[in-house]
């Protein structure tokens, strides 16, 4: 999966986050499909989660999008912040994450 660099690195910190909070959550990120357009991929993360960022090389623009860099940056912090309490309550569900209907085709 090809995603951009600001967004792998805000998902790596997020599953972090979730790691620390022991907690685990699905989230969609854009990526690049082989043919260039692009689609996007849905993501488990968690406390179990195996993930890895290789720089790599493409001729297609690089994936961006703010707003999604922005809500996993903003969750990070808030698990940070607050965590699990020591009762074992769960984290509260993340916001939804932007609507990716605009990249399907």
């Amino acid at each position: 999966m090809i995603t951009g660099t600001a967004i792998a690195e805000a998902l790596l910190d997020y599953a972090q986050a979730l790691a620390q909070a022991a907690g685990s959550a699905t989230v969609q990120i854009p990526t690049l499909n082989d043919d260039g357009s692009q689609g996007r991929s849905e993501i488990l993360v968690g406390p179990s989660s195996q993930l890895i960022s290789d720089a790599e090389a493409s001729e297609h623009d690089e994936v961006t999008d703010e707003s999604v860099v922005i809500y996993l940056r903003e969750e990070a912090v808030n698990l940070r912040a607050h965590g699990l309490p020591a009762t074992g309550t769960a984290i509260p569900e993340p916001r939804s994450v932007p609507d990716w209907s605009d990249f399907e085709s």
